[in-house]
């Protein structure tokens, strides 16, 4: 065991815990109605404990096992059996391996909320999430980073996919499932309401903003010069995007707003993610520079040409975003395979989607889909929840 690196990884946990509660359920919160809000943070919060008990049951096993088929690692570290305290994972003890990789299968389904809020059962979140994270998430952790079909040596030969922290993981398989609730559920029936609070979304876009230097830094499992160059990068596209969003936005419709500089930074980290561990400053100044033009116009085709009312643009900031990332590493990184990352991207797009919609399909054979027109009308957190943040007439 390494101290340092442990130590390391014990802070980046935090940072990337602190990602989710409580950074993105104020980043969600504050973009819908302030009827919603509370929602919201149930929603977030309720995946974040939900989550953790999956991956102690069977999540970790299924992506972290040893299991030698290429598709999952079978069962054999179900509830942690065979580690304990003692136990390595390269120089971390195995078991904060498992926590840091915990808080990435608490994010990713967490992510999806921003396309469902504002109408969707609560139940229905709760059992698709669960069934989710198992049956897509998990084994496609296991395909790129758990020594999979994607990896080196995998199908697509001795290079195989490069995803340093979550283009494809987390970023991808997010986007894509919440395009499919979205298009699943159908449009809001007041989608045109501004965002309630922009002070709150930009308070919980700052918490994400510290929280990736765990999500990319920590990646590297090691206190090293890896680590600090993927927590430089990280920030420098972060920096870059949130600027050139706003001056997008000056240039098209004549004012900068805070909600589209702070949905820039999200971009910029979204897109440096899967590159964090194989570019350098000006690289990540490139990227974070494109994604914060390239996912506004994409937020602008989902809303105004596709129609599509993914709430808060989870697609477009985040599935675009790891997706252009991890294209630009074929550009700017070095030992990758063009072949792979393509091929990576479009093996995990395809089953995605497909596995999202059964699942979707499935559960709401149990739960409703959605709530009925009166519960939507008055607001999900007095309807649902039987409480409210804010006077109903907000």
């Amino acid at each position: 065991m390494n101290g340092a690196d442990t130590a390391w990884i014990i802070v980046a946990t935090a940072l990337v815990l602190f990602m989710s509660l409580p950074g993105l359920a104020l980043f969600y919160g504050g973009l819908v109605r302030a009827r919603n809000v509370l929602s919201v943070f149930m929603h977030v919060y309720a995946i974040a404990a939900l989550m953790s008990i999956l991956w102690l049951a069977v999540g970790y096993s299924i992506a972290f096992g040893p299991g030698e088929s290429g598709y999952w690692g079978g069962l054999e570290r179900a509830f942690l059996n065979g580690v304990d305290a003692d136990t390595l994972s390269g120089t971390l003890p195995e078991v904060l391996f498992f926590a840091f990789q915990m808080t990435f299968a608490i994010i990713t389904p967490a992510l999806i909320v921003g396309a469902y809020v504002e109408r969707i059962g609560f139940g229905f979140v709760l059992l698709f999430s669960a069934i989710w994270m198992l049956v897509v998430y998990a084994p496609v952790v296991h395909w790129i980073w758990g020594g999979g079909m994607l990896s080196d040596g995998g199908i697509f030969g001795d290079v195989g996919v490069r995803d340093f922290a979550g283009g494809i993981v987390v970023h991808e398989t997010a986007g894509l499932a919440a395009l499919v609730l979205a298009v699943m559920l159908g449009r809001r029936r007041n989608h045109t309401t501004p965002p309630h609070n922009p002070g709150m979304v930009m308070v919980g876009a700052a918490m994400l903003w510290v929280g990736w230097f765990g999500f990319n830094g920590g990646s590297q499992l090691a206190a090293d010069g890896g680590a600090a160059m993927a927590l430089t990068v990280t920030h420098i596209s972060a920096a870059a995007a949130s600027l050139t969003w706003g001056l997008w936005e000056k240039v098209k419709y004549g004012k900068a707003s805070l909600v589209g500089v702070v949905t820039g930074t999200i971009a910029g980290l979204a897109s440096i993610t899967p590159a964090s561990g194989f570019v350098g400053p000006v690289a990540a100044l490139i990227i974070g520079s494109v994604a914060g033009i390239l996912c506004q116009e994409a937020v602008n085709f989902i809303r105004n040409k596709a129609r599509i009312d993914d709430t808060l643009d989870v697609f477009a900031v985040h599935g675009v975003g790891g997706i252009f990332g991890t294209i630009m590493i074929v550009i700017f990184g070095s030992d990758v395979s063009a072949l792979a990352q393509f091929g990576g991207l479009a093996v995990v797009g395809i089953y995605t989607v497909v596995l999202t919609v059964v699942i979707a399909k499935g559960v709401a054979l149990v739960t409703p889909l959605r709530v009925d027109p009166e519960t939507e009308e008055t607001g999900l957190d007095i309807a649902v929840h039987g409480e409210r943040a804010y006077d109903m007439s907000s």
